[in-house]
């Protein structure tokens, strides 16, 4: 179910909600051609394991929230976008977004240069977006552009279009980019989070290509999650495993499937249309339904869910949080 539930049993990485990546879209900005739009969400607002709404804390200010650009090709990125957080006494919290190239774009901490600084994180019904030269920035509670049926999911596959994140928020991290600062026609994208509370920093959960966490990894999670792209061969057989198990897939066929899911990356050109899984990924792109298919060896092929209809035409192209939640965390 994307990597709304990344870590062990449904459950959250290292046990922080706010520590869960979820979902990753790349898409070129609807009428500019010239500039992409990258968004990054974590922390559902509901739990599986355990059931019910998360912290009302958006954003860890102990975490690094990371986006990974890869431009030759190799699997290591080259670019990097990192958004740290800093809390007040009152709760309010605020982010720092910076940018980084080069060797330390590979590498993990929190240097780079300043693209914005004190940007205010929305958590009710307002949309603070921010200039800072030829970037936008928004960061902040959004309804959770992600729509699958989790219950049919847990129920053996029985598919009964009963969409869970209907009603459901999540944290999203915006941002507005010119193709120019991406160097390359040929990206390979993810995005990770890492965790400082134990005074160093340690990936808790990373990923590009939806659902592929939850359902593949299985023993291997926590190795999953805690790994770079460049080294996702290692992870072939355990993909491969979990296909003959779900999708009946002979031995050597689940090895190909799972070749091809791997290294987890999303491609993206930003001079072509998005479309997933084939170039970059649109907020209405049914991944669910390209997923089942492979998951299953075609013996299911959707889930009945179809695209949220409060998607916005204009930056941060998310729709606003939910009214209950949104006056919940404004009180």
């Amino acid at each position: 179910m994307s990597h709304h539930y990344s870590g062990p049993d449904f459950g959250f990485p290292h046990g922080d909600a706010r520590l869960d990546f979820t979902d990753l879209f790349a898409f070129p900005k609807p009428g500019d051609a010239g500039k992409s739009i990258l968004i990054m969400d974590v922390h559902p607002s509901l739990g599986a394991n355990p059931p019910g709404p998360t912290t009302a804390v958006a954003f860890s200010p102990e975490a690094i929230y990371e986006l990974k650009i890869d431009t030759n090709g190799d699997n290591v990125a080259d670019i990097a976008y990192r958004v740290r957080i800093t809390s007040s006494e009152g709760g309010a919290q605020t982010a720092t977004l910076r940018r980084v190239e080069g060797a330390q774009a590979a590498g993990t901490g929190d240097d780079g240069e300043i693209i914005a600084q004190g940007v205010p994180v929305s958590t009710g019904p307002e949309t603070r977006v921010t200039e800072a030269g030829d970037h936008r920035f928004f960061i902040g509670w959004r309804s959770d552009p992600f729509f699958f049926d989790v219950n049919g999911a847990l129920n053996n596959l029985q598919f009964t279009g009963d969409d869970y994140f209907a009603d459901a928020d999540v944290c999203s991290i915006v941002l507005e980019v010119p193709n120019s600062a991406l160097r390359s026609k040929k990206l390979g994208l993810w995005a990770r989070t890492l965790d400082g509370t134990s005074g160093k920093w340690v990936q808790a959960d990373r990923g590009a290509r939806p659902n592929q966490t939850p359902f593949l990894a299985g023993e291997q999670n926590a190795a999953y999650l805690a790994a770079e792209p460049a080294d996702d061969a290692r992870f072939v057989p355990v993909f491969a495993h979990a296909l003959e198990h779900t999708g009946g897939y002979t031995p050597a066929e689940a090895t190909r499937v799972a070749a091809t899911l791997l290294p987890d990356v999303l491609h993206y050109d930003p001079t072509r249309p998005a479309a997933f899984p084939n170039n970059g990924r649109a907020l209405a792109d049914d991944v669910a339904d390209v997923f089942l298919p492979i998951l299953t060896n075609g013996k299911v092929t959707q889930d009945k869910v179809g695209p949220h209809k409060d998607l916005l035409a204009e930056f941060p192209y998310v729709g606003a949080p939910h009214k209950s939640r949104a006056a919940k965390l404004a009180a």
